[in-house]
């Protein structure tokens, strides 16, 4: 009789979460309606467009920025973070270009942390393979950037300083307002992914100083397919997509009413409950080290140290193979990760645990686990007796 597979146990939250029924919900009564083209000037159209509009309002207020008035903060629809961070990066530096020297001007230096998601990180050295001048700010062990170096790197010609909100390996959230602080002192625009922050923990768009800040959907129980890049009042952002006039030009195409409303719904359901939810998600997640340290005394807390997301915890089972371990959970009904899902199934150690100082034997068996709204205390308790039975066993087979 074949050997049928234990019921999955999801922790890995921060690459994709479940949608939750009211946001499938919110999403299908869209679609019954049914609201087409918000861009069409018909009727229906139109009804499209009141939706569409007072859903982004709703939603620029809900993550701290303006939406009122005449100096109102503008919210860009995007397919995801990805696509948000590449056209906060590619469209503050293109408006840069005229800023600095005129329509002549094509390179300068960009600054960024160690600790940045690929969809920033790859397209750096994308743009120092173009000429640009890349420098990178150096990270504590405990996996927290050094924001006193940044006086250090800032040059005449510095275009845009790009600084995680909170890591979405480690957890470790990151200085972003003292960041943004001397940003401001010389003039220098930032940018900050907050994709593992927004529906985790509150965020001030105004009180943080950031030009630019990005965020997905998926990452808070809301449909894939859809982000957001916030852009404060007055500052330049170029687009790197042609071809329509929606949202001012700055991302054309056809926005979807039925996305947004799904990533508002799921904006609003942690809003109305974010004390609960946080304060059950760093329970969680705590129980969950507590019960894998104990039975596992070799184990290490990535970040343990510093200030984090309630909801994430990167654990290196020292002394065995994480990418074995990865797999051996996956048949145990696990389901974690070895890094930023952007970047799975690559076998290179962690740019993060690496920048961090992190000794070989840690990033080289270090997996994260994520917790979201669905994870339940009973999931984490079943999870920690699977994984250190998978342990046990590789520990026991290494040994024999």
């Amino acid at each position: 009789m074949p050997l049928t597979r234990p019921a999955a146990i999801y922790l890995d939250h921060n690459a994709t979460t479940p949608v939750l029924p009211e946001v499938v919900d919110a999403m299908r009564a869209c679609y019954a309606e049914p609201l087409l083209n918000p861009a069409s000037q018909h009727e229906p159209g139109r009804r499209a467009r009141r939706v569409l509009e007072d859903a982004r309002e709703r939603i620029g207020e809900l993550v701290g920025a303006s939406m009122a008035g005449r100096d109102a903060d503008l919210v860009i629809f995007t397919s995801g973070g990805t696509e948000s961070n590449n056209l906060a990066v590619r469209g503050l530096l293109a408006a840069g270009e005229h800023r600095f020297s005129g329509a002549g001007a094509s390179t300068g230096q960009l600054i960024l942390s160690s600790l940045e998601h690929p969809s920033i990180s790859a397209l750096a050295d994308d743009l120092a393979a173009r000429g640009w001048a890349v420098d990178r700010l150096s990270v504590d062990p405990r996996g927290v950037t050094r924001s006193d170096e940044l006086p250090l790197l800032l040059r005449p010609d510095t275009r845009l300083v790009a600084l995680i909100l909170g890591q979405n390996e480690t957890g470790v959230l990151q200085p972003v307002r003292a960041v943004a602080a001397t940003c401001a002192q010389r003039g220098v625009p930032l940018h900050t992914d907050a994709s593992q922050v927004v529906g985790k923990l509150p965020v001030d768009f105004l009180a943080l100083g950031v030009a630019t800040l990005s965020f997905a959907a998926h990452k808070f129980h809301g449909p894939p397919g859809i982000g957001a890049l916030v852009v404060r009042h007055g500052v330049e952002l170029a687009p790197h997509l042609l071809g329509g006039f929606q949202q001012g030009g700055l991302r054309p195409g056809t926005e979807s009413v039925a996305l947004v409303s799904g990533m508002l719904r799921a904006l609003e359901l942690w809003h109305a409950e974010r004390d609960a939810r946080q304060a059950r998600l760093t329970s969680l997640r705590d129980q969950f080290e507590r019960e894998i340290c104990a039975g596992y005394p070799a184990a290490v807390v990535v970040g343990r140290d510093a200030p984090r997301l309630p909801h994430t915890s990167n654990v290196a089972l020292v002394g065995l193979e994480r990418q074995a371990l990865f797999l051996a959970l996956d048949q145990a009904g696990v389901a974690c990760s070895t890094g930023s899902a952007c970047a799975s199934g690559s076998s290179e150690p962690s740019p993060a645990l690496v920048a961090m100082g992190c000794a070989e034997a840690v990033f080289t068996s270090a997996l994260r686990f994520s917790f979201g709204a669905t994870t339940t205390a009973p999931d984490v308790s079943e999870a920690a007796r699977r994984i250190l039975k998978v342990c046990n066993d590789l520990r026991r087979r290494k040994e024999a």
